[in-house]
């Protein structure tokens, strides 16, 4: 088995003429939670779909395990940025669905469930429908969803890129204490500089159009990190400026 959970090797992703993505190349070690940042419109998104094959690369490979990354054999999960809850479950099933879906053992699927509305604070919620729910407390019950597959890879792209600044520290301290609790393999997208060095363990740089990874900062600052100290605030003004391509 490969050293490492995820490997992509010379990625490229062309739409006709266009070059989207070049030649990207990094890997990703078990249970390591990377953030990738860029400029804006660099291919982020185009980045993360490749990446979840819901669109295929021009050329280049996508490794999980050492093996073609394929959603039929590979458990790959996402959050999007919108909240995705499916709207006529409650949260405790909204949480099993993918569980359901994959035709996991009954038992599993209740011990699995039980152990992520524990972990994410939804007990009082549990028999509530999204609708009924906050904003921030539905996106909570989307991430527990996605961490309750077990995923080889969990992709999440700008999770928290429409709420309040206060709301976005609890979340990212919410997934921060699911990913140690379950050990998941995370990519997470962002434009936040700031979110980024708070939550990675590395975080991968794209150059402008065609992207490619222009830098991987690995990031040693112990958790919870705090984001007025001057080592924190050097990492942030170090990706800030390594993000600038004029």
């Amino acid at each position: 088995m490969s050293e490492y959970k995820v490997e992509v090797k010379d990625l490229c992703k062309n739409f006709g003429s266009l070059e989207v993505l070049k030649n990207c190349n990094f890997n990703i070690k078990r249970g390591e939670f990377v953030c990738v940042v860029g400029p804006t419109g660099c291919g982020k998104t185009t980045f993360l779909n490749t990446l979840t094959c819901l669109i295929p690369p021009t050329s280049g490979q996508i490794l999980i395990d050492g093996e073609p990354a394929d959603p039929k054999k590979h458990n790959l999960s996402f959050v999007f940025q919108e909240p995705s809850a499916m709207p006529w479950l409650t949260v405790e099933d909204n949480i099993a669905f993918g569980m359901k879906l994959k035709g996991w053992d009954k038992a599993k699927i209740k011990d699995r469930t039980d152990k992520i509305i524990n972990l994410m604070g939804l007990n009082k919620s549990r028999k509530q429908y999204p609708h009924e729910l906050s904003v921030s407390t539905e996106q909570k019950v989307v991430i527990g969803r996605a961490f309750a597959m077990e995923p080889d890879l969990l992709l999440m792209d700008e999770p928290y890129g429409q709420m309040d600044i206060k709301t976005r520290f609890y979340l990212e301290d919410e997934v921060i204490r699911l990913w140690k609790e379950l050990g998941s393999t995370v990519l997470f997208i962002t434009h936040n500089v700031e979110e980024a060095c708070y939550l990675a363990d590395r975080v991968l740089i794209l150059s402008n159009k065609p992207a490619s990874v222009k830098e991987d900062l690995s990031l040693t600052m112990p958790r919870p990190r705090d984001i007025a100290s001057p080592e924190f605030i050097e990492k942030r003004v170090h990706v800030e400026n390594a993000i600038k391509w004029w």
